[in-house]
């Protein structure tokens, strides 16, 4: 059981709802394992009271803070600096504290390339196709391209939406969903950034058509409860390789916690906390 000392620094998540996220546990087992004198506790925060909850927790003396939804894009309002790519990307989940305020930063974007990394999936002049134009894809777009990926198809329901999000970039195209035999022949890197097949839906996916995923050699999607999505079974049952988005949740926290520390987590650490997570 872990003790409470007048020295214990308190970090935090910002949601609504908060209920289920499993934070907490990710960084007070980091935070163990790390011999800090740190806990991690979430709040529940409705967003007409964010404004406060920020400047509230800079007098609390609060040492850092998550932000999950809704409150991703509306807390850039509320912070005293942005980190740059948080700015390009439009979101920010960390508050770092600095001198007057928190500086707003992005790790989901560095969680995913951390993630691509540990199954070596390797992005650079590769073809990638991206289902899905919310929030998670332009933390995964930036991503790519940052990564060096070269022509990006990005599919999605609403494709006005997605234009907006992504049209202005050269090397991308939008397309709906139904329109996927569109894209050239060839083998892909596919990123699944929507919520379909999350628990307790198991079985759905966002494209059902067996020839889409001739296209895909690589995959990952971001969803991790179920551990294999109806998504990931069939880039597996047409001879690719696919994984699920925990590595991605574990290396965004990871990476939050050491913005928090100022201190690296190690190896060492990072894989026994995936193998509790992974259970």
């Amino acid at each position: 059981m872990r003790e409470i000392y007048g020295t214990t620094r308190i970090l935090g998540l910002l949601g609504d709802p908060v209920e289920h996220t499993g934070s907490p546990a990710i960084h007070n087992f980091i935070a163990e394992r790390m011999g800090d004198d740190i806990i991690y506790v979430p709040f529940h925060v409705k967003s007409k009271h964010l404004e406060e909850a920020v400047s509230g927790a800079y007098a609390l003396n609060i040492l850092g803070l998550n932000v999950t939804v809704p409150h991703k894009v509306e807390v850039m309002q509320h912070v005293t600096e942005l980190d740059d790519a948080a700015l390009d990307i439009g979101a920010v989940n960390t508050l770092v504290r600095v001198r007057g305020g928190f500086k707003g930063y992005n790790t989901d974007f560095s969680g995913f390339m951390r993630e691509l990394d540990s199954v070596d999936i390797q992005v650079n002049g590769r073809d990638i196709i991206v289902l899905g134009a919310g929030g998670a894809a332009k933390a995964v777009m930036y991503a790519l391209n940052k990564l060096g990926a070269r022509d990006i198809y990005i599919l999605n329901r609403n494709v006005e939406k997605a234009e907006v999000n992504f049209g202005s970039l050269k090397n991308v195209k939008v397309l709906g969903f139904s329109s996927w035999k569109e894209i050239p022949k060839g083998k892909y890197i596919g990123i699944q950034c929507t919520s379909v097949g999350l628990a307790p839906n198991e079985e759905e996916c966002v494209i059902s058509d067996d020839g889409f995923f001739d296209l895909i050699d690589e995959a990952v999607d971001l969803i991790y409860k179920p551990r294999e999505t109806a998504f990931m079974k069939r880039v597996k049952g047409h001879g690719g390789r696919a994984y699920n988005g925990l590595r991605m949740l574990m290396y965004q926290a990871v990476s939050s916690y050491e913005f928090f520390t100022g201190r690296e987590v190690p190896e060492e650490i990072v894989e026994e906390l995936y193998r509790e997570l992974d259970t």
